[in-house]
């Protein structure tokens, strides 16, 4: 079935066009309602379609305030093409400054192929991988760590066997030019609910951009999405100048014993900084258990050498919370 959600949007037509997504959605407050999701087409004769993605998760904001601004500030006299943007993809999650949709709980990275009749956050899902990304060449989804977790700026694509794809990833991580770019994650390659695998079996190229956390905004943050999001529409021929950036880190993540996982409930105190070369059974922090002061804390350790790019920001755990991730040298 077509999704139910609806647009004015002429994702045909040339032009600067901004409206929303409605999805029809019934609540206490609005028996006949629509949730009112943003979006926009920038389109200047034919050529490639970018699609750019941000809000994927609500408490992630660079993605969110990158694409808005090329929205408003894109001149189309020189574009070559088609950008579609989402800036806040789930945008009940958007507006409540949270990982996870209010209205249902639903995780929009988790909810892919979707279900044309199921909950708002899987109508939204069903849409993009039905409606918009048939429709792209190349997708970049802009997240952050959230609330719960800090990133190095960091750019990844999902493992492939498929030799053209992977090259095709490849040119992009290094066109985007993040501080570090990173192949496969294990749980990701498992992992079909993603927009990662949507795109995959869509035949687009995508990546997923990780560019900060601890839900704030930071300067250096912002300049990597600015700077990678125009060098990758140079890349695609959408236009013809781009800044130039300093070579990235290409990185593996090909192992779950680059995660370490807090083993009980605690209050996390990391004793690494982000960045940092971390060794096999280094101490990446230790779980102080506030209800029993006088125990000694539980020290807990990285299973895997690497670079730290990503780590805990929230001080409470509980057992299974990721304190943190390396990743290591891609060969």
């Amino acid at each position: 079935m077509r999704s139910r959600i609806a647009t004015d949007i002429d994702f045909e037509r040339d032009g600067r066009q901004t409206s929303f997504l409605r999805l029809p959605h019934s609540s206490d407050t609005s028996g006949y309602g629509w949730i009112p999701i943003p979006v926009a087409c920038l389109r200047n004769g034919t050529g490639p379609t970018l699609l750019l993605v941000g809000g994927n998760h609500g408490d992630e904001y660079e993605g969110q305030i990158a694409i808005a601004e090329l929205i408003r500030d894109l001149d189309l006299a020189t574009l070559s093409g088609r950008i579609i943007a989402l800036p806040a993809a789930n945008f009940p999650a958007v507006m409540a400054g949270r990982r996870l949709s209010p209205i249902d709980a639903g995780n929009l990275n988790r909810s892919f192929p979707g279900d044309v009749n199921g909950t708002p956050t899987r109508a939204i899902a069903h849409f993009i991988e039905t409606e918009l990304l048939p429709i792209a060449d190349v997708l970049l989804d802009l997240h952050s760590g959230g609330a719960s977790m800090i990133y190095l700026p960091t750019a990844l694509a999902r493992h492939t066997n498929d030799a053209k794809r992977a090259a095709g990833l490849e040119a992009l991580l290094r066109v985007f030019a993040a501080p570090v770019s990173v192949f496969g994650s294990p749980a990701g390659a498992r992992e079909d609910r993603t927009l990662e695998a949507a795109s995959e079996r869509c035949g687009v190229l995508n990546l997923g951009i990780e560019l900060g956390g601890g839900a704030w905004v930071t300067p250096a943050a912002l300049a990597v999405a600015r700077r990678g999001v125009r060098r990758v529409m140079r890349h695609m021929g959408l236009v013809a100048q781009a800044d130039d950036a300093p070579a990235t880190q290409m990185m593996a993540l090909d192992s779950d014993d680059c995660f370490v996982f807090a083993s009980e409930w605690g209050l996390f105190e990391p004793i690494v900084d982000l960045g940092a070369e971390v060794a096999a059974g280094q101490a990446i922090g230790r779980l102080h258990c506030v209800e029993t002061p006088w125990r000694a804390p539980k020290t807990e350790l990285f299973r895997a050498a690497g670079r730290l790019v990503c780590l805990r920001a929230r001080g409470r755990v509980d057992r299974g919370d990721c304190l943190g991730h390396v990743v290591t040298p891609r060969g």
